[in-house]
């Protein structure tokens, strides 16, 4: 046996039987979530090692008490967020005891006073607080920016001495900017949606396993998208196999909107219907079918699920869009605001990012900890510098940097935060960074089109366009309400590809094009041979903005290669003349 001085950590479940008894799968499907996304890499960050673990808790060892300290306040902030949209008897929390002393080790367990004393001070803690000992309050006072609480001297159980023990006050943590806050911040009120059970129509019960895990995987997929509010697989189907009023469904399970949907089998072809439908006023939002070859079951599952997930968020989105439209700036709520200033950012015009800034402000006045609205304003902020909407660039860029790090503190799981970043490091030519935030944005929703779209953008800065077509035009397919921008990202893939034809019919798709986009056609029109028509096109470019030039364009292009960026350029020389010309070195590779 080993003795030695150690930071003992000790977490219990509040109200685990309780919540087992009403929904046990459930439970633990979210208590594992909460530990793979936020509880396990926090402890590892911190430099943790889990001994223990029990149905509804764990023991932890740390090295420092202060990053035990850190752990624990971390989880725990964060919890807090994650439960503000959670009927409070389905949140899932944590008690937390924290305490420095003599640990025997054993055949990989830990024992003595000190485990045991972790133990009697998490019980004392309150929900979703954390209580520490004497010795960790004098270690860790003034070095993890949060106050203590004295609880004076407690006894506990099976013990002869008292204790002096202290709390962690949670919210006395300090904003990031310095600012004071007025008030409590309001949880972020999100759109709330039921996916029913699909109805097998087949008549086939072999059918029903892939009814069943067409469901669950759209449940599932969803759940990716933050800015929903997913009603549990444990909620809904319960009402698998009856014919329920979805207006009373929706009113017992809190969903503003339901999707339901069905399979039919026919020799060997398959058709899939799903419809979107907003309770308040029975409306249809949305409808689809797809019809498909059964050759492979598993395949055709994925499939429909990535083109259905990815098409759903932005119909709510549309739906609560003309909701919004109705109310002043002054009554919107904080997911509203983000709402809005998103249709705003979307067009693309200096007055409209101007209100798009103050919409997002407000968001971000509502609720301070609101990581989506971060991202947003650092993404609403970058499309200003950008375009050079802003007097100061270098101080707006600087702007833009620290609200998108304070949405990666706020929430590292949200796929918007690491796209919205990527694309920051792709303008700065850091593209090595780039394709870190593009990887792991891909990783947490896989089928968000904006996170697939932009895989390909990235792609073909990278010079793999090929790739990069690929990927985009999944995105297209994923979601057949894309943005007209996307015709846009498929061009430049197809130029840089030397696929000119194709580019120039992807641009065509545009309602308008701006001098960038004029400049691809006619460079490619150049390369064809056409020089009526990339002549025309290099008109528009001047019509357009009389000052472009090279000094001013190149540095818009982020490619990797030297002779990508040599190649676009030694076109548009085909067509314009203008009086400088930046080398393509000087493009930034990564």
């Amino acid at each position: 046996m080993e003795h030695r001085l150690a930071a003992v950590l000790a977490a219990d479940m509040v109200g685990y039987s309780r919540l087992m008894e009403a929904d046990e799968r459930g439970t633990l499907e979210r208590l594992r979530t909460h530990r793979i996304e936020l509880i396990d890499p926090s402890i590892a960050k911190n430099q943790g090692r889990i001994i223990k673990t029990t149905g509804d808790g764990m023991l932890v060892e740390f090295q420092s008490v202060a990053d035990a300290v850190r752990c624990a306040v971390e989880v725990q902030e964060r919890m807090r967020r994650r439960n503000a949209d959670v009927p409070e008897d389905r949140r899932i929390q944590f008690r937390v005891g924290i305490n420095l002393g003599d640990i025997i080790f054993d055949d990989g367990d830990i024992y003595g006073d000190g485990v045991n004393v972790a133990a009697r001070l998490e019980q004392l803690a309150e929900t979703g607080g954390i209580c520490v000992t004497q010795a960790v309050y004098d270690q860790v006072n003034d070095r993890v920016g949060v106050a203590f609480e004295n609880l004076g001297l407690k006894s506990f159980k099976n013990m002869s001495r008292q204790l002096q023990v202290w709390r962690v006050v949670l919210d006395s943590r300090a904003p990031a900017d310095g600012a004071g806050r007025a008030a409590e911040p309001k949880p972020v009120v999100k759109p709330a949606i039921a996916v029913m059970p699909f109805a097998n129509m087949s008549g086939d019960p072999e059918q029903e396993f892939f009814v069943d895990g067409l469901t669950e995987d759209i449940l599932t997929e969803l759940s990716r998208h933050h800015e929903l509010f997913v009603i549990s697989r444990n909620s809904t189907f319960v009402y698998k196999g009856q014919s329920a009023n979805l207006r009373e469904v929706a009113q017992k399970l809190g969903a503003q909107y339901i999707v339901e949907g069905s399979v039919r089998k026919a020799g060997g072809n398959v058709r899939i219907t799903v419809q979107l439908i907003d309770t308040t006023n029975d409306a249809h939002i949305w409808a689809e079918k797809y019809d498909r070859k059964l050759d492979d079951i598993f395949a055709i599952q994925d499939e429909v699920t990535a083109a259905i997930v990815a098409t759903l968020p932005g119909r709510v989105e549309a739906a609560q869009r003309d909701l919004i439209a109705r109310k002043t700036p002054a009554n919107l709520a904080a997911y509203e605001c983000v709402l809005a200033a998103k249709v705003l950012h979307h067009r693309s015009g200096r007055d409209d990012n101007t209100e798009a800034q103050k919409l997002i402000d407000r968001a971000i006045t509502l609720d301070p900890d609101y990581a989506h609205a971060r991202a947003w304003r650092g993404c609403i902020l970058g499309q200003a510098w950008v375009y050079g909407w802003c007097e100061n660039r270098d101080a707006v860029f600087d702007e833009v940097v620290v609200e998108l790090e304070t949405a990666l503190k706020l929430d590292d799981n949200d796929a918007d935060v690491h796209r919205i970043l990527a694309a920051i490091n792709v303008s700065r030519n850091d593209l090595t960074r780039a394709r870190y935030h593009q990887e792991r944005a891909l990783a947490l929703n896989p089928n968000y089109d904006l996170v697939v779209v932009q895989q390909g953008e990235l792609l073909t800065w990278l010079g793999r366009p090929e790739e990069g077509v690929e990927w985009i035009t999944k995105a297209m397919r994923l979601n057949p309400h894309h943005p007209e921008r996307f015709w846009s990202h498929l061009g430049k893939a197809y130029f840089n590809a030397r696929r000119y034809g194709e580019a120039i019919e992807a641009f065509m798709h545009l309602s308008a094009m701006d001098a960038v986009q004029h400049a691809f056609v006619s460079a490619a029109y150049a390369w064809m041979g056409d020089h009526t028509a990339a002549s025309a096109h290099g008109a528009r470019i001047r019509e357009i903005d009389p000052n472009f030039s090279y000094d001013t364009f190149v540095p818009t292009l982020h490619y990797a290669r030297p002779e990508d960026t040599e190649h676009l350029i030694d076109g548009l020389e085909r067509v314009l003349q203008p009086p400088a010309r930046v080398p393509a070195a000087a493009a930034g590779a990564a």
